[in-house]
């Protein structure tokens, strides 16, 4: 079985082993499914076209193709969030219809200061899961607001089912739990630069996408969760997830592009094969079948 799937990098940086692994996986998974290139770049800012255009290079080095590209540029350009902010907005309307969202005009300083009650440790203090931020306490959720309010002014939070466990059984980690409230609070989903926020980008893209299956790093367990949810409050179908293993290096520290080291751009300078790079990147992990 192959289920038709995505590779999604941000152009923030060179892609790195860590990124050759997951997108390897994704490619193997969706077989003749179909697998799409979706550009995340909705942090301008910070997202730069030389790094869009060797992400691209650097996965036809690898032999990592896609099937499908945006009706504009033909089936090999990538699709680009930056594109598409018409289609987050009208997701924004969905959530906001549903009653699902609410303004927050509270600051990470405001959520930091307001937690601090002792809680017991997260997945994301004690495991692999390192998508972590402070819990945002009930206390800061409005009891009323402005329903004719609009993005942009403020961030606007998913409120999430306190006491609720979110379960989900994942093509590697197995069955996973997170406990809302718990484990996650309410979660921007809409950003006070007028930007959707990640969560809910993919989940939009995602579903107008078709994908069928997610593969992406570990430490995105808990904003599986998180999307679950955001599923839930729109009535869409979820896909599979596939949740890899972290590539390190030799200190045993996650790699990221902001530290460098075992990028794909220098391992190809350096004389490595396209071989070479995806057998390390996939070293001590057997690649799953769907």
């Amino acid at each position: 079985m192959s289920l038709r799937g995505r590779l999604a990098p941000t152009p923030t940086g060179f892609l790195h082993v860590g990124h050759a692994r997951t997108f390897a996986v994704a490619a193997t998974r969706a077989g003749n499914a179909g697998l799409i290139l979706r550009i995340e770049d909705l942090d301008q800012p910070r997202c730069r076209e030389e790094f869009c255009a060797a992400a691209i290079d650097d996965l036809r080095w690898l032999g990592l193709d896609w099937t499908e590209g945006p009706e504009v540029g033909g089936p090999h350009a990538p699709y680009r969030q930056c594109e598409r902010t018409a289609w987050y907005l009208d997701v924004w309307r969905r959530l906001e219809a549903a009653g699902a969202i609410y303004p927050s005009p509270h600051s990470r300083r405001d959520v930091d200061e307001a937690a601090t009650a002792p809680h017991e440790p997260r997945p994301s203090e004690t495991g692999a899961d390192t998508d972590a931020e402070p819990l945002f306490p009930p206390s800061l959720r409005p009891a009323l607001w402005d329903r004719a309010a609009t993005p942009g002014a403020v961030a606007w939070r998913f409120r999430v089912p306190d006491g609720r466990t979110i379960e989900f059984d994942d093509g590697l980690a197995g069955r996973v739990r997170r406990t809302a409230g718990v484990d996650f609070g309410d979660f921007v989903v809409w950003r006070r630069d007028d930007l959707p926020a990640y969560e809910l980008a993919v989940v939009a893209d995602d579903h107008a996408m078709e994908i069928a299956e997610v593969v992406r790093g570990e430490d995105l367990l808990t904003s599986t969760a998180r999307q679950l949810l955001l599923y839930e409050a729109l009535a869409w179908t979820a896909p599979r997830f596939c949740h890899v293993t972290l590539v390190r290096d030799a200190e045993g520290r996650r790699l990221a592009k902001r530290t460098g080291g075992l990028a794909i751009r220098e391992l190809r300078e350096r004389g490595f094969s396209p071989a070479d790079v995806l057998s390390a990147a996939l070293e001590q992990l057997a690649v799953p079948q769907p």
